[in-house]
């Protein structure tokens, strides 16, 4: 199956229109940010530099603090450390086991596995789950990651057996991707909707409350039986976009870790507390309406690129702390190679390719998400296009309205927006597929998918899923070289993920280089 027929109704859930957040704080009973004005050391209190802006359901939850949140509360057969991103068997009582002809593999749950409703997780459960995930009446957010299944079947109560369409070598750690879910609790629409707000997961923790502008509070699932135990009864998530509030968090002592430190407050976060920089996917990329003219032109749409001062850019609004991107990638994965085409700063040559192109006077709205290094890269990029003789003006609106109202539009033009799907998964496969194979983007947001490029880019990358090593290699370089080209949605840079924390007060815990917080094996000092 594919990710084909994306609906409206999954678009609106995949933007995170703040409509879902509000359904959950209604289906958990809106009991507020869950802080106590004296923090003990049976609770982890932490800032996230997002707000809730969408449900739970891991088959549709992309919002950043969702995906947190469900890192904690679901578990998949096979997890990837938030931290160090290796697969390690979390549902599985072991990683899966391959068949002699590379289409079948094997995997058997760990015993006595529940979710946190006390009923055990079986392997209809998981099945189900897949195929939940695969059904396009679903428009599941995952399941172009899982297209190579064909098949996924009980063999017994405790063991699945999967039958994949082609080989896929990366098959143990891509199962990352799909949480387990209690079939009796998502049978149909109205239980989706249900579960939507008040998950229940096989996980180390619940959630206890959702609100969507105060946060998540999450509680021990006392039925887990898995290798990452709960060290803490309660994890407060609080939610805010605000650099200072989130600053005033971790000094003023509410808190005891945030992520996203204000760029330019890095050095003054205190000498008691760690600061841990990781360089991440995490960019600012641009994107255009392929389908409009003039940036249907790909030449227009690299020279808005060559336009920018990149190294310029990273200084006056992230205080260094990004990576000019030199591929889609970041040099950082284990997958990254240096793009053929590498956009440097060359005004003259982004005058030559909008000439070339017959362009001339160019004016358009920038929208722009309310994400903090955006809107302060937003002004950057304006003045450097100005200097090419290009006009834009600047929409800055957040993402729940960019995503549900703006981009789907028929004006839209040019977004400037960020985008972290790593924490899906690092691997080079599931970073191609997240913006130039799912539909979502390639259809209804850069609306490259019409275009021969858009079709060599998937032949390119359906290809490399069917082999491994170098020939794998050499294919997803040919498509890396593609998109660089061809830039629908491209980054300008790779920022860095500074996260703060107290290590008087919390032990056990890192930074991660995607968007979140994660606390699966940290406690309190």
């Amino acid at each position: 199956m594919d990710n084909k027929g994306v609906s409206r109704r999954n678009l609106l859930r995949y933007a995170g229109i703040l409509s879902a957040a509000t359904a959950v704080t209604a289906g958990l009973g809106a009991c507020g940010d869950g802080s106590s004005s004296t923090p003990d050391t049976k609770s982890i209190e932490a800032t996230l530099a997002f707000t809730l802006s969408s449900g739970f359901d891991p088959m549709n939850a992309s919002s950043a603090v969702a995906t947190t949140v469900n890192q904690h509360v679901f578990e998949a057969l096979v997890d990837l450390d938030p931290i160090t991103r290796e697969p390690y068997p979390a549902l599985a009582a072991a990683l899966p086991t391959p068949g002699s002809d590379d289409l079948t593999w094997t995997v058997t749950l760990r015993e006595g596995a529940k979710f946190s409703d006390g009923t055990a997780v079986t392997a209809d459960d998981v099945v189900w789950s897949f195929n939940r995930a695969l059904d396009p009446a679903n428009a599941s957010l995952m399941a172009s990651f899982i297209s190579f299944v064909g098949s996924v079947t009980a063999k017994d109560a405790k063991t699945v057996a999967f039958t994949l369409k082609s080989p896929f070598s990366l098959f143990p750690q891509r199962i990352a991707v799909i949480k387990i879910v209690p079939k009796a609790k998502t049978g149909d629409a109205a239980a989706n909707k249900a579960f939507d707000t008040a998950p229940i997961g096989s996980g180390p923790f619940t959630v206890v409350s959702a609100n969507a502008t105060a946060g998540v509070v999450m509680g021990v699932n006392t039925h887990y039986n898995g290798p990452r135990p709960a060290k803490v009864e309660k994890i407060t998530l609080r939610t805010t976009p605000d650099n200072t509030a989130r600053l005033n968090d971790l000094q003023g002592g509410s808190s005891q870790a945030i992520e996203a430190v204000p760029y330019l407050d890095v050095k003054s976060v205190g000498a008691d507390r760690t600061v841990d920089e990781k360089q991440a996917f995490n960019q600012l990329f641009l994107m255009f309406n392929c389908t409009a003219a003039p940036f249907d032109d790909k030449r227009v749409r690299q020279a808005l690129h060559y336009a920018v001062d990149t190294q310029k850019l990273i200084t006056t609004a992230l205080q260094g702390y990004a990576t000019p991107a030199t591929s889609y990638l970041d040099e950082s994965n284990a997958g990254y190679q240096k793009a053929a085409t590498v956009y440097g700063y060359d005004p003259a040559k982004a005058k030559a390719l909008l000439a070339e192109a017959g362009v001339s006077n160019l004016s358009f709205e920038l929208v722009t998400t309310d994400t903090a290094f955006v809107k302060d890269s937003a002004p950057v990029l304006i003045d450097a296009w100005k200097a090419i003789g290009v006009t834009a003006t600047l929409n800055t609106k957040p993402s729940s309205a960019v995503y549900g109202t703006i981009v789907p539009g028929a004006g839209f033009r040019v977004l400037a927006a960020s985008g972290d799907p790593t924490v899906f998964g690092p691997d080079v496969d599931l970073l191609l597929r997240w913006f130039y194979l799912n539909e979502t983007w390639t259809k209804n947001r850069h609306r490259w998918a019409a275009s021969p490029a858009s079709k060599q880019c998937a032949q390119l990358v359906e290809a490399a899923a069917k082999t491994s090593g170098a020939e794998q290699t050499a294919l997803w370089k040919q498509a890396l070289d593609l998109v660089a080209d061809e830039v629908p949605l491209y980054p300008v840079f790779h920022a860095k993920m500074i996260t703060a924390f107290d290590p008087a007060r919390i032990k056990d815990f890192a930074g991660a280089s995607t968007t979140g917080l994660y606390f699966l094996d940290a406690s309190r000092a």
